[in-house]
């Protein structure tokens, strides 16, 4: 590349290599994050962390070396209104054992039988890189602010502590899209969550099947009148799971539903949920059943406008004649901690950062895309 402040991309594949190395599936980051915490300390920056590994500990009894969410801060040289850098330190499953295989077309895969990691592993490395080349040369930059989450797989568990009165960003990027190094996802949806529980009365089904309530012909009575799949161009919905019953000759006393609804238009989603409710509900009295109903908000929409600064930042960082990034602008059905910073009042977008097929043993990512957005998030630190 013709930018005179090169990244190192041996140092890159060293890094990515490393970081891979730590089993960190969701709520046992607690190894990484001690790696992390050290990395930022010895590249300059003051790091803290909060409670959240505390809390998360609480909610999921299940999950050991939990970790916390990472804050670190590099005092600007120059003046600016500080910039917030995010990913996260989760890996979905099978993500123990991970190993990383070198292609010779500069590709890097899993051997196959866990995902790579790149999801986030690629964003971190992103940032270190930044950081590394900001403190070798000494650039200029602004307050650099970073935030590292824990748990953010399962519908961004983690960033749900963060302590918001540590950042001083209004601005932010995070780390966290596939998709080659250039797109950045503006507007991102809400996501239910919801379930579903229908009890009818148990009986035999030979003997006497009419004194049973039939729980399983209750669901398929709602399900038949609720429109599944991409039901509006910004509305989708799904139910993923279905469980009950206790014998193939016992009417079905009970059944637990789960589904999700995600929608660009908060108020759609929300909506949505109270028609769907209101189907169940009627199937169920129609039968003389009882039903529960609990919906999760999880996280929740935004859209962050192309005249915004933090996207026009990003257009003429990627347009510069050195780094060779071909910007887009996408929409995104799937959910981030930029979800929640954007509720709390920090415009941020998210960033692809050199991760494809994610959440599947054959994720990759690609060496030269690796180190294109370390370049990309160097130009945006120091712009």
């Amino acid at each position: 590349m013709a930018n005179s402040f090169k990244t190192d991309r041996n140092r890159i594949l060293e890094e990515f290599s490393r970081l891979i190395s730590f089993d960190a599936e969701s709520f046992h980051e607690k190894k990484i994050a001690e790696y992390v915490k050290e990395k930022l300390r010895d590249l300059g920056l003051r790091v803290e962390e909060d409670r959240a590994g505390e809390k998360l500990a609480e909610l999921h009894p299940e999950s050991r070396d939990t970790a916390s969410n990472i804050y670190a801060y590099l005092k600007g040289t120059k003046p600016g209104a500080p910039i917030l850098f995010s990913s996260h330190l989760d890996t979905v499953r099978p993500g123990n054992g991970k190993k990383v295989v070198l292609h010779e077309d500069g590709t890097i895969t899993s051997d196959g039988t866990t995902v790579l990691g790149a999801d986030d592993v690629s964003g971190l490395v992103s940032i270190l890189e930044a950081l590394a080349v900001i403190r070798e040369e000494a650039l200029d930059h602004p307050d650099i602010e970073i935030l590292i989450t824990v748990a953010e797989e399962p519908y961004c568990e983690g960033s749900r502590f963060i302590e918001y009165e540590r950042l001083k960003a209004k601005q932010g990027y995070v780390l966290d899209l596939d998709g080659p190094v250039g797109r950045a996802a503006t507007a991102a949806p809400s996501i239910l969550s919801l379930k579903i529980g229908i009890e009818g009365r148990a009986s035999h089904a030979g003997f006497a099947p009419e004194l049973g309530i039939n729980a399983l012909s209750i669901a398929a009575e709602a399900l038949s009148q609720v429109s599944v799949g991409r039901v509006e161009s910004d509305l989708t919905v799904n139910f993923g799971t279905i469980h009950g019953g206790s014998g193939r000759n016992i009417v079905p006393e009970t059944v637990e539903i789960e589904g999700e609804i995600r929608s660009l238009d908060h108020a759609k989603a929300l909506k949505t949920a109270q028609e769907i409710q209101a189907v169940f509900e009627q199937a169920t009295q129609n039968k003389g059943g009882k039903i529960t109903w609990s919906v999760t908000e999880h996280i929740r929409s935004y859209e962050v406008l192309p005249e915004s600064e933090v996207v026009t930042r990003f257009l003429t960082v990627a347009r510069e004649p050195e780094r060779c990034i071909r910007p887009e602008r996408i929409t995104t059905y799937g959910g981030s901690d930029a979800n929640r910073l954007n509720e709390h009042g920090i415009e941020t977008i998210v960033l692809a950062c050199a991760m494809n097929k994610c959440h599947s043993t054959e994720e990759y990512t690609v060496l030269h895309e690796l180190e294109k957005s370390a370049q990309l998030t160097l130009g945006l630190m120091i712009y």
